[in-house]
């Protein structure tokens, strides 16, 4: 039997430009505390015949708190395990913690992480492509809507429009929260830069109902696609009464680990489309919010911002196994960092992210890289 002989645990912080100290500060209108490295959390598995499989957790703040989970809780588990039997060690180690209330937040940071590791080695060992393993891929290049349209100024936000129509792009999602009517002047200018264009609008659940009303039937009166976090991430009674009010889909889903954190949005008609991360949920959990959002006829566009390749991967793996996917999210700012743990880049166009397509995640590890910017120094 194929065992699990070694389980090394990454904490990344790759330095911003300027070499600041790492630190973390909120950026208004935003809640959210945010790094000023790019942070992340990378866990190695590796078989007693050498073969290594690579995985990553979404943990853009303190990746050292799931990475201790991983070291001192998962790590004693995984250990001797035989790590094609992917599903079963996915869901003993989601029940290690969950009668105490921990199913998700860091802890299913950590486990995501082992998940997306535990798919690759999979992968690996029998040679085949984690989205073989998953029953086949719907789709070879991944569709994606771009993500940002940074700018402090909407003309600077149209001239970035502007520039990706050139190139091909008809999807873009802007980040907002500004209030309604600045945020509602921002969609009328970029609705004047191409007839063509799908503007998605998220706001990082800064609003009440009543904005959050407001600003939905505005949207909706300028042809929007889809409103993402309007209103307190926990509220699922608010975005039912929000989505009953608005003629555009609800999207929500980053903040959200497990089916479980799901199902009430689901069922109680509060959301239209559902935006799973897999660098929170792992490749198992994710695709099995798909299927379930499926059921509900209900489309997914998976989330991804601050994650490296790894985490890109995985992503990539589920969104091309998905049946009901819409489209993966591309952040252009943030995407050339992607690269820089692959010793092979990943590449995107304006329109697709084509499925790398080698064994287990179809990507390459630097381990000097990974190494590099390790927090712990650790191999």
């Amino acid at each position: 039997m194929t065992k699990i002989v070694g389980v090394d645990v990454f904490p990344l912080a790759l330095p911003s430009l300027d070499e600041a100290p790492r630190a973390y500060t909120t950026r208004p209108p935003w809640p959210s505390i945010y790094g000023n490295h790019r942070e992340t959390l990378v866990v190695r598995l590796t078989a007693d015949d050498g073969t290594a499989g690579w995985g990553e957790a979404l943990a853009p703040v303190a990746p050292e708190v799931p990475a201790e989970i991983v070291r001192r809780l998962l790590a004693p588990v995984l250990l001797g395990a035989d790590p094609r039997r992917v599903r079963p060690l996915r869901h003993q180690l989601g029940e290690l913690m969950r009668e105490r209330g921990h199913l998700g937040g860091h802890q299913a940071d950590a486990i995501a992480a082992v998940d997306i590791a535990l798919w690759d080695l999979a992968g690996k060992l029998a040679g085949l492509p984690v989205v073989d393993l998953l029953g086949g891929a719907f789709h070879r290049e991944v569709p994606t809507y771009l993500s940002g349209l940074p700018g402090g100024a909407d003309s600077e936000r149209v001239a970035q429009a502007r520039d990706w129509i050139g190139r091909g792009v008809r999807q873009v999602k802007v980040g907002l929260g500004y209030g309604v009517s600045a945020d509602l002047a921002t969609v009328s200018a970029l609705r004047e830069v191409h007839p063509d264009l799908r503007i998605a609008v998220d706001v990082h659940g800064v609003y009440g109902f009543a904005d959050a009303v407001q600003l939905g039937r505005g949207l909706a009166e300028r042809d929007a696609w889809f409103l993402e976090m309007p209103m307190a991430f926990e509220d699922v009674a608010g975005h039912a009464d929000l989505a009953g009010r608005v003629d555009l889909p609800v999207a929500l889903g980053e903040s959200l680990r497990h089916r479980w954190e799901f199902q009430p949005f689901v069922v109680a008609r509060a959301v239209g489309l559902l935006q799973p991360d897999i660098g929170r949920t792992g490749i198992t959990e994710g695709l099995a919010i798909a299927q379930y959002a499926e059921t509900h006829h209900l489309g997914v566009a998976p989330h991804h911002s601050a994650g490296l390749g790894l985490a890109l991967a995985a992503g990539l793996h589920v969104a091309a196994a998905c049946a009901n996917l819409v489209a993966f999210e591309w952040h252009p700012t943030l995407f050339d960092t992607v690269n820089h743990i692959l010793t092979v880049p990943i590449e995107a166009t304006p329109a697709a992210i084509p499925l790398p397509m080698g064994p287990g995640l179809g990507v390459s590890v630097d381990v000097d890289a990974v190494d590099r910017y390790c927090t712990w120094r650790q191999r």
